[in-house]
């Protein structure tokens, strides 16, 4: 009696037992590379197609991009509204600020009296709260404009700020030598009401700087790449 090999046969049941399991597997429906720690695939049902369907993981939206010749003109109407409020600011910088009391000395030369001195710092600090206090509201207001939000409205407010500063600057010292007139022959001994002055230059920067600081934390605080421009 001939002997079957032994190797032959456990081949062929073991061939024949994976066709079977092969066939009554269940199909795999996971998703390619998604297994468990078992080596199995997920069972992820697929999503219905449905007409106007989004998917929820990609961008639906277009990056923002800064609307250079649309905002031109609305930038230059910021820049010169700005500018006018400049004329306001130096008005009520005229009649808020102190004077400062003098004494005629020897040889008509002015010597301040005592702690008057002091108003030339009170004149400069006043300045520059009334710019920072104006650049705020220029921020706040531009920011306002939701339809023109972006760095060309930015950029013409600060530069109508700054023209508005260097307006009051000017107009300022003109009308608070206004207010105080000097007699034309003072004589020795007489005490006489200097007109408040500015010093320093430094102080035409607080109004853009007031402006650029509240506009930036409106942007900042929006956080939207558009800054919320479209409406709707």
């Amino acid at each position: 009696m001939a002997e079957h090999p032994v190797r032959s046969q456990d081949t062929s049941d073991g061939a024949q037992g994976t066709a079977a399991d092969h066939e009554h597997a269940p199909a795999d429906q996971g998703t390619p590379g998604a297994q468990t720690a078992w080596g199995r695939h997920h069972d992820v049902p697929d999503l219905p197609a449905y007409p106007g369907a989004v998917d929820p993981w990609a961008w639906s939206h277009r990056p923002a991009r800064v609307a250079v010749r649309r905002d031109l003109i609305p930038a230059v109407s910021v820049l010169s509204a700005v500018s006018v409020f400049g004329l306001a600011v130096g008005w009520l910088w005229s009649a808020l600020a102190p004077g400062m009391l003098v004494q005629v000395v020897d040889e008509g030369k002015l010597a301040a009296i005592r702690t008057e001195s002091y108003h030339r710092f009170d004149d400069l600090v006043l300045f520059m709260l009334l710019g920072l206090g104006a650049g705020i509201v220029t921020g706040a207001a531009v920011w306002l404009l939701r339809e023109r939000r972006g760095p060309v409205v930015f950029v013409a407010a600060v530069v109508g700020s700054a023209v508005a500063a260097w307006l009051a600057y000017q107009v300022g010292l003109s009308w608070a030598g206004s207010r105080f007139p000097l007699p034309d022959a003072p004589k020795l001994g007489d005490v006489l009401d200097l007109a408040p002055r500015l010093e320093s230059a430094w102080g035409l920067i607080a109004w853009p700087l007031g402006t650029a600081i509240a506009y930036g934390l409106a942007a900042a605080w929006n956080g939207r790449d558009d800054l919320g421009r479209r409406l709707g």
